[in-house]
């Protein structure tokens, strides 16, 4: 799973799991995704489909809870078409369904999230 933000950098949380075994990289990770709590996150699926929402948790196999989650998609299939939302509260998001996931931040929190590219 990659982890875009505003300024175009990405951060991977690929293995995530796999580096969940031992104590210390353990605590490393959920430390590292921690940061990423109760933040805006846009998801991305592969239906082409988007949801927006408040960052809630992600399990052992990178499934992602959103809160207050809305839904973007395009009401044509046509390059430029509109596109219609709806709003859907805490929502579910398998990871094999996932294709992107961006968050909003300020600089500085940019700059101290650039450590999750080691995970």
């Amino acid at each position: 799973m990659e982890f875009e933000r505003e300024s175009g950098t990405s951060l991977s949380l690929e293995g995530l799991s796999d580096e969940c075994h031992s104590n210390s990289s353990k605590l490393s990770a959920i430390d590292k995704v921690r940061k990423l709590l109760f933040r805006r996150m846009l998801v991305g699926v592969n239906d082409g489909r988007f949801f927006m929402g408040n960052f809630h948790c992600m399990d052992k196999q990178g499934n992602i809870i959103l809160q207050d989650a809305v839904e973007f998609r395009s009401v044509r299939r046509s390059s430029p078409s509109p596109m219609e939302q709806r709003g859907l509260g805490l929502i579910l998001i398998p990871s094999s369904c996932r294709i992107s996931c961006h968050i909003d931040s300020s600089v500085e929190e940019q700059l101290s999230l650039l450590s999750l590219k080691d995970i």
